[in-house]
């Protein structure tokens, strides 16, 4: 086990950095979560995160207006989430921009691009790629583009913790109590 710390050591340090580098321009990150290499546009403080979230690497984030995660959200590399956009039928083409939520246990796979105004439900998944314009209910599955439903979720309660097997994590924090 020591030795996994002392390999994961600087993956800790440079995660909680960004943790910390984000808190001090006033966004809000919940216990345990975890950011990868960011990119953001806007203001950080636009920025709640609840806990136990995972932010892969090369995610985008358009911070015009909130986005607002839940607790154990992962959003997997490569994700673009818009907040703002252009107007198409103004002649001035001005900006309009809208919140983002993502709720509880929801999973946003690799480069999936999420536009302004839209929320994502408690459990729900969308796929590698898709292109979500419309809210996604809870438990549903969606991919495409634009993204459609392709099913509902088994499962209705969840209780997995999206950052137990991430190595800087567990080898630092351990497995607690609760971390199934």
């Amino acid at each position: 086990m020591w030795a996994k710390r002392v390999v994961n050591l600087n993956g800790l340090i440079r995660i909680l950095y960004r943790v910390y580098r984000l808190s001090l321009k006033g966004a809000e990150i919940g216990d345990l979560s975890v950011i990868g290499t960011v990119e953001l546009n806007g203001k950080a403080s636009n920025l709640k995160m609840g806990r136990e979230c995972v932010l892969g690497s090369r995610v985008h984030l358009a911070l015009h207006d909130r986005i607002v995660f839940g607790n154990n959200v992962v959003v997997n590399d490569g994700c673009i989430l818009l907040t703002a956009s252009h107007d198409i039928d103004d002649p001035d083409w001005k900006h309009v921009k809208a919140p983002i939520v993502v709720e509880d246990y929801a999973w946003i796979a690799t480069n999936a691009i999420i536009l302004p105004g839209v929320s994502i439900g408690y459990g729900a998944v969308v796929g590698a790629g898709a292109v979500v314009t419309k809210n996604v209910p809870a438990y549903s599955v969606v991919a495409g583009n634009p993204a459609r439903i392709l099913k509902q979720r088994a499962a209705r309660q969840f209780s997995y913790s999206t950052v137990r097997f991430l190595a800087p994590i567990e080898a630092w924090v351990g497995i607690r109590d609760g971390i199934n």
